[in-house]
């Protein structure tokens, strides 16, 4: 679970723009693993971002040791990367059978049902997963959740940096958002939620740059933008602590815009929320470009596949909206083993999660997605410092950064700036084209 505390804060999202590309790791950068029945072998594919080849090595050894946690466990979260949920909840909840009290399977089996919108199945697995918060928060939520009326919303943007749309928080006036890919869930500032009439259902209490930060979690009755409402949204805000200091009443994470086929159209500047219809995916998919692959993990994180300096392709994240100069984000490592020139002499500092962490620039020959390319771009050089305490408050569990597989980098806001790019969540497939977007 996200605990990034103050998320309307310009030096947080910049901050986490610079080190987002700390997960990347030396394997990643080494040979291919060969399919084989062990257990290793499948991890090494699962860990090389080979899902289907990693699917099928663990169904092998599921064949042979039907009784193995770990390779159910692991066949689930590869369906649940693609939303493939009759096959995650088939593995999952026979990894659960097999132990019902791990922690790991419960949290992942309670992603697969809130991303379906089945907030009572994902309860009681939330709360076995040690994840209170999401437990209470999501079983105040009555009816059905993320209710959509209207079949198409565009909105223009108000500004680039960062993007800035319009919407309507139960039926007021328009106030001002914000959209990030980072961020899960849609959040409001205190003020807006005060307007909003919004009582807490749970709360809970971080740390962020050695202060503590209160954040509530409620149930908003209506969220309208354009054509689009939502009804019965699940939303979070906090106290804030004085950090107020954008001209923006709320976040738009990537819960709200799953639910809908999502055109981020930098170069048109607009937000396009459709239904995800066949007739809809098949125009996003006529629209030229090639279908890349989409992954969501840890509940809201994008990835697909790119490349950086000749890398060849590997799995990376797709951190959009958001701030940042930045075209990607990666390891200083990574940055090292392709020969991307890093600038030491001018180090960046930022807090991100209440940790310190320090980034250099470095300038790699391009950086690639799909056939949308940057040359000799602006990107950021990881160098540890603080950077774990980042990774571990953003995803919340596990160790720093790691969502059980290498990420080679980052894209960032400043890369998507000449195109469009359509997030089609029920195929999982990424379209991205240069110019605006028909």
């Amino acid at each position: 679970m996200t605990d990034g505390g103050e998320w309307d804060r310009r030096s947080l999202l910049r901050g986490a723009a610079v080190v987002a590309g700390a997960a990347a790791t030396a394997p990643l950068l080494g040979g291919t693993a060969a399919a084989r029945t062990g257990t290793g072998d499948a991890d090494a594919l699962f860990r090389a971002g080979k899902f289907e080849q990693a699917a099928r090595a663990y169904e092998e050894i599921l064949r042979a040791d039907p009784t193995n946690v770990h390779a159910a466990r692991q066949r689930g979260h590869v369906g649940l990367l693609g939303n493939e949920f009759a096959a995650a909840e088939k593995y999952l909840t026979r990894a659960l059978e097999l132990a019902p009290g791990d922690k790991q399977t419960n949290q992942l089996l309670g992603d697969c049902h809130t991303r379906q919108d089945k907030f009572s199945l994902a309860v009681p697995r939330w709360r076995a997963a040690g994840e209170d918060v999401y437990a209470r928060w999501f079983a105040a939520v009555r009816g059905e959740p993320y209710q959509v009326h209207g079949d198409i919303g565009r909105v223009p943007w108000r500004q680039l940096d960062p993007p800035m749309v319009e919407a309507s928080v139960n039926g007021g006036p328009p106030k001002s958002f914000m959209f990030y890919t980072r961020v899960p869930w849609l959040g409001l500032s205190a003020e807006a939620a005060e307007e909003a009439g919004l009582s807490a259902v749970t709360s809970q209490k971080i740390e962020y740059a050695g202060r503590t930060i209160w954040q509530y979690f409620g149930v908003l009755d209506s969220f309208a933008l354009g054509g689009i409402e939502l009804r019965n949204v699940p939303v979070q805000w906090s106290d804030g602590g004085g950090a107020h200091a954008q001209p923006n009443d709320g976040i738009v994470g990537t819960w709200v815009l799953y639910h809908f086929l999502t055109t981020i159209d930098y170069a048109g500047r607009s937000l396009i929320l459709r239904r995800p219809t066949p007739e809809a995916r098949a125009d996003a998919a006529r629209t030229g470009a090639k279908p890349l692959p989409l992954w969501l993990a840890r509940e809201h994180l994008l990835h697909s596949r790119g490349s950086v300096a000749g890398s060849g392709p590997r799995v990376v994240a797709l951190d959009i909206g958001g701030v940042g100069e930045q075209v990607a984000g990666m390891s200083a490592e990574t940055a090292r083993r392709l020969r991307i020139r890093i600038d030491h002499d001018r180090p960046l500092e930022a807090f991100a999660g209440g940790q310190p962490v320090v980034s250099h620039p470095c300038y790699p020959r391009t950086v690639r997605l799909g056939d949308a390319v940057a040359e000799h771009a602006y990107c950021y050089a990881d160098s540890g410092g603080g950077t774990g305490g980042f990774r571990a408050a953003e995803a919340g569990k596990g160790s720093p950064g790691d969502y059980g597989f290498d990420v080679l980098a980052h894209f960032s806001h400043s890369f998507y700036k000449p195109y469009n790019i359509t997030l089609d969540f029920t195929g999982m497939n990424v379209y991205i084209a240069r110019g605006e977007a028909a």
